[in-house]
């Protein structure tokens, strides 16, 4: 790979996503990796109509409760190795992480737990991002260029969601979520490659609305889904957008162009 595009989407159901036409605009994307979460698919449930474009590869991590998380990569170049999970048995049967090396890089799927529906699976939720901070560390010891895909489920800051002083004590913008994240892409090192090229930009790069209250026409959004990268990675992106003009799920689809070329 010299250029790369690279599109993460929460797929909220692979195949209600496939049925609204995700897999014929994927194909015309001129993208090289598509990292998938919410796939909610169980591997003997995968037939032709959910297959990647023609021609690429897929990897997947399927959670063993029935119609529920689940990641994926679907790449044009097979992965010369996939890993799944992040070694803790609680959140790998969920299929929460999914990393593939390639040639040039590694891409990871990435589902952080939602905390939403109750008290108890905020508390899973803390669970999995103290787990996931230390296995962040490992992946910059890399020895190639990381880039992590896919929905955090945390808006950072205030310009990350439209309406951030009604939500300081909902999931998803809590002050300890919002501090970990910070921690993140702070002294753990990683670059929100959107931010990076949108510094200042409030009202857009949203990627997710609620399906209540006419959220997406009113643009009612949170921005939680993230192409974190590591430096050497961030310092090549030339683009970052969000998708808006597709509606295969209640995310929008997260779109990166790298060039893999050497400065001249």
């Amino acid at each position: 790979m010299r250029n790369l595009r690279v599109v993460t989407l929460n797929a909220n159901g692979l195949r209600a996503a496939a049925r609204k036409g995700f897999r014929e605009w994927l194909a015309h994307q001129d993208a090289d990796v598509c990292c998938l979460q919410e796939i909610r698919v169980a591997a003997h449930q995968l037939t032709p109509e959910l297959d990647p474009p023609a021609g690429w590869h897929a990897r997947g991590l399927h959670a063993v409760k029935p119609g529920y998380s689940g990641v994926a990569v679907w790449s044009r170049a097979e992965p010369r190795r996939a890993r799944a999970g992040i070694g803790e048995a609680e959140f790998d049967a969920e299929g929460r992480v999914l990393a593939c090396d390639f040639d040039a890089l590694r891409v990871v799927s990435l589902y952080l737990p939602s905390g939403s529906s109750s008290p108890e699976r905020q508390a899973a939720k803390f669970r999995f991002m103290s787990v996931l901070e230390p296995w962040l560390a490992r992946q910059r010891r890399a020895r190639q260029p990381v880039l992590v895909c896919g929905d955090w489920n945390i808006a950072h800051t205030e310009k990350d969601l439209k309406n951030w002083r009604a939500n300081q004590d909902y999931s998803g913008f809590l002050p300890g979520e919002r501090a970990w994240i910070g921690r993140v892409l702070g002294e753990g090192g990683w670059r929100d490659v959107w931010r990076g090229l949108h510094p200042e930009a409030e009202g857009e790069g949203y990627t997710w609305w609620s399906q209540r209250g006419a959220a997406r026409a009113r643009n009612v959004g949170w921005r939680i889904d993230y192409q974190v990268a590591t430096p050497d990675l961030a310092l090549r992106v030339v683009r970052s957008w969000v998708e808006q003009g597709v509606n295969f799920s209640d995310h929008a689809p997260l779109i990166a162009d790298f060039t893999l070329s050497d400065p001249g």
